[in-house]
């Protein structure tokens, strides 16, 4: 894509929740004050929803556009000029970034909503919308930034709003502890980020065409191509490094660990950071730079690998969790592997797609999950809910349709992009058998654990006491609306995207197929193929799994004539407590990294105190004794000298002092003595 179209609206796009963010966060506790909550609300909900209604209008700009001209950029100013290096302050929309916006300002501004009534009670009410509408900025610049830079920052402003947004309740160790956590983790993943985007400057540098933006990386990737560093692909070197941020920022294997941690913070957090927005940031970045991954096979093929692992590992450990928010968390976890495992299989179409139908579904599930706390007065244990659809109609079929969504049930959104991803898996040319098997064991496992969640919370006997009970009710409607919004996206969302198998015309993946066509994408190279019958085998066996999965968890958790402890006691119950436990992967970071780390510089600072401090108080100790002996050398010995000198000066000048007699008569005899001397002296 190389004509693009100038415009000069897109910086309010981010601009307008950051005027928010100031107003709540500067005077924000006198507004509270003074005019109530509620101009709190008016002043965090109003800019992202005036996001939104911008957003829509760049989309449909972009979509008005013939398919290699949908591009609109918006330069402001010359942000870097030094050296050889060139940045602008500018934000670019086009097919993918117009997906990106519509998600974090839409999704978002219908959480920023559901937040007025779940903080309604909050203190510190205006500092969180302040967060909030920070976070949402951050997210917006990361998606509209138009070179690796201008993203950096974006990448940066999420990791800070996030730890602030998760350690909101700081005054509870464990929560400032999380917030921590998802910090000093991201940190990690963006040491390597950092480190991508210098090797490919440098690299461009020595091409002789220095440049940071994406537009024109892709229009020159042969520069590229064939360079090597440290004996490997430049290509492969850079794309690992730029993976290992995304591995941070999308919680994959191994800085996952971070993500569960931070549903300590509150719920409409954790449904905008960790469900519609930062923790795609990852997948997004990948997708923007796909023109440099498919360069190289190998980097591809570690993200696939990583990604597919990281969908069945957090699977299985969302099998056993009992907290609702926490079987989220891994729920995630897992979701965001699908993703990954599509873009290493060169589907960035398909990838892109999952994200946005997560974002849908997702969201309402974390919401109905807050919903449901709020109703049990910030009860989190599944094992102590059950029969709540009676007190909470809205809540129940919400969180049911987004379930139906994740789990895959054809018809809904999730099963279009999920079955697209693991056909991709299958078929494509960066595919195989075991990258398909690891998403099928995966989805087999996600329809498991969500209907669980669904019947413990939903269905059965209430088992909350009496007092919990006797307060159970729905929540306010400014809560219920953002729910139906989001379940009926999470409904109807995949339609956008519908297979040519199933007989659509993929209109998603047409839509961003000008972004990923330097990538080659096989979801949008799909659609010039003719339909391979393999992709109904797949799909039917992929649905026939998911509903002996859910027939499983009906088994087990309605009729009871499975018992869950049947499982649990498999092997001894060594399995399930090694699940349970989460692989003891936080128990061995604990041990191996953090002790590990902690026994450094312990021994750092022992070898400072009794080596360094050694040396140097010796050093010290040595120089004072011989000062010592310096000093007692130049009082006995120099000065001993030289006072005997000067002693024996005086004396000498002392004696002949007194041949100075004052008497001219004396001086006479002597003058003539002398002068007889010497003439005697001469004649002899």
């Amino acid at each position: 894509m190389h004509e693009l179209t100038e415009v000069t609206y897109l910086r309010w796009i981010p601009l307008l929740p950051l005027i928010g963010a100031a107003l709540n966060g500067i005077p924000g506790a006198l507004i509270q004050k003074n005019w109530g909550k509620q101009a709190i609300n008016a002043i965090a909900v109003t800019p992202v929803l005036l996001a939104f209604c911008i957003s829509v209008y760049a989309f449909f700009q972009v979509l008005g556009l013939d398919p290699d001209k949908r591009m609109l950029l918006d330069h402001m100013w010359t942000w870097i000029d030094s050296g050889n290096l060139n940045a602008g302050a500018a934000f670019v929309v086009d097919p993918l970034s117009a997906v990106m916006i519509l998600i974090v300002t839409g999704v978002g501004g219908l959480i920023h909503i559901y937040s007025t009534g779940y903080m309604h009670d909050e203190k510190s009410y205006w500092r969180f919308f302040a967060l909030l509408n920070l976070f949402t900025f951050s997210m917006l610049v990361l998606v509209l930034a138009d070179n690796f830079l201008l993203m950096f920052v974006g990448w940066e402003g999420v990791g800070l709003c996030s730890y602030a947004l998760i350690g909101f309740w700081y005054q509870t160790y464990e929560n400032a502890t999380a917030g921590s956590k998802a910090f000093i983790v991201n940190r990690i993943g963006d040491f390597g980020f950092a480190l991508g985007v210098f090797l490919i400057f440098w690299t461009m540098a020595g091409a002789d065409h220095p440049t940071v933006t994406f537009r024109d990386l892709a229009a020159h990737t042969n520069l590229i191509e064939g360079k090597t560093f440290l004996d490997f692909s430049v290509a492969t070197v850079a794309c690992v490094m730029l993976f290992v941020g995304a591995t941070g920022k999308s919680a994959q294997i191994p800085l996952y660990v971070w993500l569960p941690d931070a549903m300590a913070g509150p719920t409409p957090v954790s449904a905008l950071i960790h469900a519609a927005t930062m923790v795609t940031a990852g997948v997004y970045m990948i997708g923007r730079t796909n023109f440099l991954f498919s360069m190289s096979a190998d980097a591809l093929s570690i993200v696939a690998w990583i990604g597919g692992l990281t969908a069945l590992f957090a699977a299985t450990i969302g099998l056993a969790q009992n907290d609702i928010k926490r079987v989220l968390a891994y729920s995630t976890v897992s979701q965001l592997g699908y993703m990954v495992l599509a873009m290493g299989v060169g589907a960035y179409a398909y990838g892109i797609f999952h994200l946005m139908t997560h974002a849908f579904f997702k969201a309402c599930l974390f919401l109905g999950s807050g919903s449901v706390i709020h109703a049990m007065g910030g009860e989190q244990d599944m094992r102590k809910m059950g029969g709540l659809k009676k007190w909470m109609p809205y809540t129940y079929w919400t969180f049911l349709i987004s379930t139906l969504a994740i789990a895959g049930i054809p018809g809904t959104s999730g099963f279009f992009s999920k079955d697209g991803i693991l056909w991709s898996a299958w078929s494509s040319e960066h595919g195989s058998f075991g990258l398909w098997l690891l998403g099928y064991a995966g989805a087999a496992m996600t329809a498991f654990y969500m209907f669980r969640q669904v019947f413990m919370t939903f269905e059965g006997e209430c088992r909350a006491d009496h007092h919990t009970q006797e307060h159970l009710h729905e929540s306010p409607p400014v809560m219920t609306y953002p729910l139906i919004i989001l379940a009926a996206l999470a409904l109807i969302g995949g339609y956008l995207g519908v297979p040519h198998a199933l007989g659509g015309s993929d209109r998603f993946a047409q839509f961003l197929a000008p972004v990923f066509s330097a990538g080659h994408d096989a979801h949008a190279a799909s659609a010039h193929h003719h339909v391979d019958p393999m992709e109904y085998v797949l799909m039917a066996l992929t649905f026939a799994t998911v509903l002996g999965s859910i027939g499983l968890a009906y088994l087990m958790y309605i009729k009871k004539s499975l018992s869950a402890d049947v499982f649990a006691d498999l092997g001894g119950g060594v399995p399930y407590r090694w699940v349970y436990n989460k692989y003891y992967v936080d128990e061995l970071y604990q041990a191996v990294v953090v002790n590990g780390l902690l026994l450094v510089t312990r021994v750092c600072a022992g070898f400072d105190r009794y080596i360094i401090d050694f040396i140097v108080d010796g050093t010290a100790y040595v120089t004072r004794f011989v000062s010592w002996i310096n000093g007692l050398f130049d009082s006995y010995i120099i000065d001993g000298i030289v006072n005997r000198i000067a002693d024996a000066t005086l004396d000498i000048g002392t004696r002949f002092r007194h041949l100075q007699t004052g008497s001219i008569n004396g001086y006479l005899y002597a003058v003539v003595a002398g002068a007889v001397l010497v003439m005697m002296v001469r004649l002899v």
